[in-house]
């Protein structure tokens, strides 16, 4: 657990810090996505494919602030699970004890 800790304070543990699988159906989407992109802007003219690029970097943003949103929500969740885990006194079944 100390590991994890000092990790954490060092920053050595990013969790959006990883890659996509070869072949998976995320990686595919992405490079479909990618070669969308490129085809569209192809057809476009100067001003639209800068309509196009703002476009697409607002979509960049409004996917970052959802990714962060969902990873608080989500450790929020596995934090309660746990709090709740460590709740003795809950329930019709309680444990036996040798007083009663």
């Amino acid at each position: 657990m100390r590991k994890t800790l000092e990790d954490f304070y060092y920053g050595n543990i990013v969790p959006c810090e990883r890659q996509m699988a070869h072949g998976s159906e995320l990686k595919k989407a992405a490079d479909r996505v990618a070669r969308y992109g490129a085809q569209l802007t192809e057809q476009l003219n100067e001003t639209e494919q800068t309509i196009l690029a703002k476009l697409i970097r607002s979509q960049h943003e409004i996917d970052s602030i959802t990714a962060v949103e969902n990873f608080i929500l989500g450790f929020r969740l596995g934090v309660r699970m746990m709090a709740e885990c460590m709740g003795d006194h809950d329930g019709d079944i309680q444990e036996v004890t040798d007083d009663g």
